[in-house]
């Protein structure tokens, strides 16, 4: 089968065409023709090298979609034709954090086209129970744009910020798979959502979406504009994935009582804490990682009603993967950034 891949950690120029074996299947296994698969950042940070069981030469793509070509002797849920998802998140499904629905706790938790070979290929495989059947009703590229990226925003909201309605919440990076999926999701719950972006193009797009205060963090420091808003209360959730460079005034933008939520470092992982101003103010900072499977059902049962929507910025070429990275890198996209295969076109 026809593969982008990389043998070597590197820049988007290690990626390549490669051609590869189709995947045995193991008896409760099923073999996916890739018709979509969306980028996340951790597509560019697996590439360049970072710390992982990572499979070489290296297939990524996190975020899957296709048809059902082949099934295992054991498989009865899935037949050939099917329409499908590959789910992000692999746990093994019979450990204690399990069967108690904390996925993410799991031993043995691996992310599909990260710590296994993922969709930037002509084939993928997936345990059957890891396929999950998604109806004509959106597009392949934009069920690609559905699934670790809201799952990520509805952890991070609903789990961990447990935010309420009429609260106020900031989401960084609103043109960002995860900032569209929060401001949706935060919307949906009732709250009163700030965004920032370093465009105005992108604001006007994220008002488009449910956002009802804007900040151009290029023009204005955006935590002296949410303390403004608020009459200097601050916000009570902050969804935050961009590292360094807005943390400190992240804090800063917090309520008493208030919540961080982080699931990214894009600008660098390192920040600094002065431990007397969490606890006289009582402020929470929270780490999230993916999501649970029943949180996934729960956020494609509302895609499937249209209660949220994927928000895509641009589809380009498997061919042109390296692109498409380069595109993300220079923080271009408003929305998913999705790759289709070309390969009987090229």
């Amino acid at each position: 089968m026809k593969a982008m891949a990389f043998a070597t950690n590197g820049g988007p120029e290690v990626l390549e065409e490669m051609d590869m074996p189709i995947p045995p299947l193991e008896n409760d296994e099923a073999l996916v023709e890739v018709r979509a698969c969306a980028l996340i950042h951790l597509d560019l940070w697996v590439r360049q090298g970072i710390p992982g069981t990572t499979p070489m030469p290296h297939v990524g793509g996190c975020e899957t979609t296709g048809v059902v070509a082949d099934v295992g002797k054991a498989v009865r849920n899935l037949k050939a034709g099917d329409r499908v998802m590959i789910a992000p998140g692999i746990s093994c499904r019979h450990c204690w954090a399990c069967v108690h629905g904390d996925d993410t706790a799991c031993p043995d938790y691996r992310v599909s086209g990260y710590q296994t070979q993922g969709g930037f290929a002509e084939y993928a495989k997936a345990k059957a129970h890891d396929c999950i059947p998604i109806d004509t009703g959106w597009s392949f590229p934009e069920w690609a744009a559905v699934p670790l990226t809201f799952l990520t925003a509805w952890h991070m909201l609903v789990r961990h910020a447990r935010l309420k309605p009429g609260e106020d919440v900031l989401i960084h990076a609103a043109g960002s798979g995860v900032g569209t999926a929060a401001i949706q999701i935060a919307r949906l719950v009732g709250a009163r959502v700030f965004a920032t972006a370093g465009s105005d193009e992108k604001l006007v797009r994220a008002e488009e979406l449910g956002a009802q205060f804007t900040i151009n963090y290029t023009k204005d420091k955006f935590a002296d504009r949410v303390l403004e808003i608020t009459e200097k209360r601050g916000v009570d959730v902050i969804v935050e994935h961009v590292g360094s460079a807005v943390w400190k005034d992240s804090l800063r933008s917090l309520a008493r009582g208030g919540r961080l939520v982080t699931c990214g470092a894009t600008s660098g992982p390192e920040v600094s804490l002065d431990l007397r101003f969490f606890f006289t103010r009582e402020i929470a900072v929270l780490g999230s990682y993916m999501g649970t499977r029943s949180e996934l059902l729960e956020v494609l049962r509302l895609v499937e009603r249209r209660e949220l929507r994927p928000v895509i910025d641009r589809v380009f070429p498997m061919s042109q993967l390296a692109e498409a990275q380069r595109h993300m890198q220079d923080r271009k996209q408003f929305g998913k950034i999705v790759v289709e295969p070309d390969w009987d076109k090229h």
